[in-house]
């Protein structure tokens, strides 16, 4: 089973393309898209377990300079 996230991440005034380069750097990180709307960026995060999520967030992603806010949303599994 894979767990899959995306995480949207609103970064600083002129940090994305500096944040999206750090993310690019993130294992897990499968997929990574430049936004507009009141996101900047949004990374696929894809992993085996749930408890392999809350350490990339709060120890690869969110410590990135650069970036103000991030929200998690974390799918359901698909089935097998």
């Amino acid at each position: 089973m894979t767990v899959k996230a995306y995480i949207l991440v609103v970064t600083d005034p002129g940090a994305t393309k500096r944040v999206f380069e750090a993310l690019q750097a993130v294992p897990g990180v499968t997929e990574l898209h430049e936004v507009m709307g009141p996101y900047d960026i949004i990374a696929e995060i894809n992993v085996p377990t749930l408890v392999e999520v809350p350490p990339i967030l709060s120890s690869r992603i969110r410590i990135i300079p650069g970036i103000q806010s991030t929200t998690s949303l974390v799918s359901f599994p698909e089935s097998e």
